[in-house]
């Protein structure tokens, strides 16, 4: 449906109106809102939250990160008016229940529960709201009949001792509940350990919601791409009475991309078609370009963790994106106040326009292919001297101690050439064609003619951030913090191509 990093998809219909929500981790707003008419073409209509916690780990402060955690898979739904999204963060050890009555507003009524409560969905059922939750024994807890807190002395439950259809120790997780025509239906990814050894869409069903479940495999399907099977998600019915449902594919470096599967009933069991080849068409309502002239950010940004809002503006340059350094850090990874989208396939090239003047030295500033093996082409400053650089991540910063994903090991710069120039044109073109997943790195003196600089960085998923490639813009100070660039402007296009 959208060749873009949108993933673990929670879907509704109000009126006619669809809803999604979906994973976007350490990123800050969090936990995007889109909309629909027709489940197809989609736009960002809001976040649940601006910020999640103020702690060290999700302000990039003291040594911590939030890479690979912040808020994990949400459970979007939607009960007597008013909108719920629930979802839980690993790095806090709790579980986060929000309300609006206004979905594409932005205030939200934030709740907070102990404990992680893994890929967790909620049930309204009569009266009473459930809780079904886990990854591999699939749990159920009651909750409050406002749904802001654990039920005291409520139903708690294992449900499915193993939802590993097969039996045996593969991952099942991801549950979405549902209760229709008196039989409840909790669908599951789950990754079994034999046979195609690929992710499969499984559905379970019980006359109870604490009864014996019995189970079904609904998709096993790969679009064809690498045995990265189809599942995880929602399902929607469309006014007209069909059934669709919302589920995600991991597509190499590009991310994991929503897939939407026509969904039909056949004795009591929902059983999904087979799904086609990813889509191509440009994600407008996703993916912009921007040419800062606004007086907030398009909905389509989001900061790499908790920004420092004092450090950014488009106030003081009109028409232009000021980030000014808040701090010293030892690279792009402990940078704040980075600024970034999505990419997205097949092909897609990002630009920006940016003014150096006020850099200071030991500061960098540029465009990135951010993701755990990153890349990037920028200025840096060195000596009151300005160069162009083309930098790349360490190989050694994929994990440290414990396994723990490590930060501010410097980059490695593969090429660099004095400039003389404040107003410099970089350029990052993303290639995603049948899993190549390359990105190459150019730049421009005068806006109209690009040339490449240092190598072609090879991109990989990685779950150490568990996240999509993106286009980054980032100014960052190594040796004294208060420096600050402006970015004119930032164009995409949908092909390898100089803008």
């Amino acid at each position: 449906m959208i060749w873009a990093d949108i993933p673990d998809p929670s879907v509704i219909r109000v009126g006619d109106s669809y809803y999604m929500t979906s994973t976007t981790m350490y990123f800050t707003s969090g936990c995007p809102v889109m909309k629909s008419r027709d489940l197809v073409d989609w736009e960002i209509v809001g976040y649940v939250y601006d910020t999640l916690d103020n702690n060290d780990h999700m302000n990039l402060q003291n040594g911590k990160h939030d890479y690979g955690r912040g808020s994990w898979a949400s459970c979007l739904r939607y009960h007597d008016g008013t909108f719920y999204v629930a979802f839980a963060a690993y790095n806090t050890g709790k579980t986060y229940i929000f309300q609006t009555e206004d979905i594409e507003g932005s205030e939200w009524r934030k709740s907070v529960i102990d404990g992680v409560y893994h890929d967790m969905s909620i049930l309204f059922d009569d009266g009473r709201v459930y809780m079904v939750y886990g990854a591999g024994e699939i749990k159920v807890i009651e909750l409050t009949a406002n749904a802001t807190a654990i039920k005291p002395n409520g139903l708690k439950k294992t449900i499915i001792a193993n939802a590993d259809p097969t039996g045996g120790t593969g991952l099942a997780e991801g549950s979405h509940i549902y209760k229709l025509n008196g039989m409840y239906y909790i669908f599951i990814i789950a990754w079994p350990t034999t046979g195609t050894r690929r992710r499969i869409q499984v559905c379970y069903r019980a006359s109870a919601i604490d009864g014996v479940y019995e189970s079904k495999v609904i998709l096993d399907d790969n679009m064809g791409f690498q045995n990265a099977g189809v599942a995880q998600g929602g399902i929607v019915e469309t006014p007209s009475g069909e059934w669709f449902a919302m589920l995600f594919q991991d597509h190499g470096a590009v991310g994991r991309i929503p897939i939407l599967v026509q969904m039909k009933w056949v004795d009591n069991w929902p059983l999904l078609g087979e799904c086609r080849e990813a889509p191509s068409k440009f994600p407008v309502g996703i993916v912009t370009s921007d040419e800062f002239d606004n007086s907030a950010l398009a909905l389509q940004w989001q900061w790499n963790h908790n920004p420092v809002n004092t450090h950014w503006s488009l106030q003081s340059r009109p028409s232009w994106l000021r980030l000014t350094t808040s701090s010293v850090t030892g690279s792009l990874t402990d940078a704040r106040n980075t600024l970034t989208q999505r990419t997205f396939g097949a092909e897609c090239t990002g630009s920006v326009k940016l003014d150096v003047s006020h850099m200071q030295n030991g500061d960098f500033a540029g465009l990135a292919a951010f993701q755990d093996q990153y890349a990037f082409v920028g200025v840096k400053m060195i000596n009151n001297a300005k160069y162009i650089t083309m930098s790349a991540a360490p190989e050694s910063a994929d994990t440290g101690v414990n396994g723990e994903y490590k930060t501010g090991i410097p980059e490695v710069e593969i090429e660099s050439l004095p400039i003389t120039q404040d107003i410099v044109y970089l350029q990052t073109r993303f290639n995603f064609v049948n899993a190549i997943d390359e990105a190459g790195f150019y730049y421009s003196l005068c806006g109209n003619e690009w040339t490449k600089i240092g190598s072609t960085l090879k991109m990989t998923y990685r779950l150490s951030h568990f996240t999509g490639y993106r286009f980054a813009l980032f100014n960052f100070a190594t040796k004294k913090s208060g420096g600050h660039v402006d970015f004119d402007w930032f164009r995409i296009s949908s092909s390898r191509e100089g803008i």
